[in-house]
């Protein structure tokens, strides 16, 4: 990592180099024309003759040319500059966002590493201890529990990249039919609740909330936005589900008491991979897909994804259809 640091200051050094160059080289260009057009414009002037009837007419007419050799060159100098300016800045631009992709990228890469190795290690610990000890029904049901919760995890990680891959592939049509969301919903909120019975979950469910989409995507929207709050959420602290009909529109928000998001992160953390800060020190799990997946499934069925700051602490995601 540290190489590839190194080479990247490397490789952008050089690029400003090389750009300063050209943009010298043009300065001394324009300069050198610019010099050599005044000697050519000062030896004609000398050869004209006072006494000469057109002396004034002539000289005008070579100051004139002289004016116009001027404007020429800033015309052409300037044109040139602006254009080597402007692909200096694309290429600059490109070469940031493909940077910006492949450290994402390699962040992804970790964080997926990272999640597949802890549930697989902790249902394999939890099943030889089922082998090993005999225990008493209630560890055992702990044990069976925490196991079908990293299950669950895993699941839904790979529903996420499977989903993500297809979604922006074109490989996954979504269907269109009418669904009832408050359902939906509620059945998402049961299966959190049965998964992490230690948490308090509170929700303003109503009913007949109908919408036209796909069912298995509207779930997965539902079920990462409560494993985004439940992620960044204290132990101690609520979870809020709210689902309410105003007017012609549906909105359905999480709401979570964790430490929020700042103002000029609100808009990045919906892009793909986008997670904050450096992935050997993040504490908090994920991939940096979920939210991404909420958005591209919101914007799938005609809704929009917003978030905004809870009150006293935390965030509200609302989803609008």
């Amino acid at each position: 990592m540290l190489f590839k640091k190194q080479r990247l200051a490397v490789a952008i050094t050089v690029y400003w180099v090389l750009l300063a160059y050209i943009v010298i080289g043009l300065a001394f260009w324009f300069i050198e024309l610019e010099h050599q057009s005044r000697k050519m414009s000062d030896y004609r002037l000398e050869q004209l003759k006072p006494a000469d009837p057109s002396f004034a007419v002539q000289r005008a007419g070579i100051l004139e040319d002289k004016r116009k050799k001027t404007a020429q060159y800033i015309g052409e100098g300037s044109t040139f500059l602006f254009l080597i300016l402007l692909g200096a800045l694309f290429v600059y631009r490109e070469v940031r966002r493909q940077i910006r992709l492949q450290l994402q990228q390699q962040n992804f890469m970790m964080a997926v590493t990272h999640e597949l190795k802890t549930p697989i290690a902790v249902t394999k610990l939890n099943l030889e201890t089922l082998i090993k000890h005999k225990l008493d029904g209630e560890k055992q049901q702990k044990i069976i529990r925490t196991a079908l919760q990293e299950t669950n995890r895993l699941d839904t990680l790979a529903n996420n990249i499977l989903i993500a891959s297809q979604l922006e592939g074109g490989g996954y049509v979504p269907t269109k039919e009418a669904l009832d969301l408050s359902d939906l919903s509620e059945h998402c909120l049961r299966d959190y609740r049965s998964r992490f019975p230690d948490r308090e979950w509170t929700a303003n469910i109503q009913p007949d909330a109908t919408v036209i989409g796909d069912s298995f995507l509207l779930q997965l929207l539902v079920s990462n936005l409560l494993e985004n709050a439940l992620k960044y959420s204290p132990r101690d602290a609520p979870i809020a589900l709210t689902l309410e009909k105003k007017g012609r529109h549906i909105l359905l928000s999480v709401k979570d008491q964790g430490p929020g998001i700042p103002d000029e992160e609100k808009k990045k953390i919906f892009a793909k991979f986008y997670r904050s800060g450096q992935e050997s020190t993040r504490q908090t799990k994920g991939t940096g897909l979920g939210l991404y997946l909420c958005r591209k499934i919101a914007d799938d069925h005609k809704a929009t994804l917003k978030v905004t700051d809870n009150s006293p602490a935390g965030s509200n995601f609302t989803v609008t259809f």
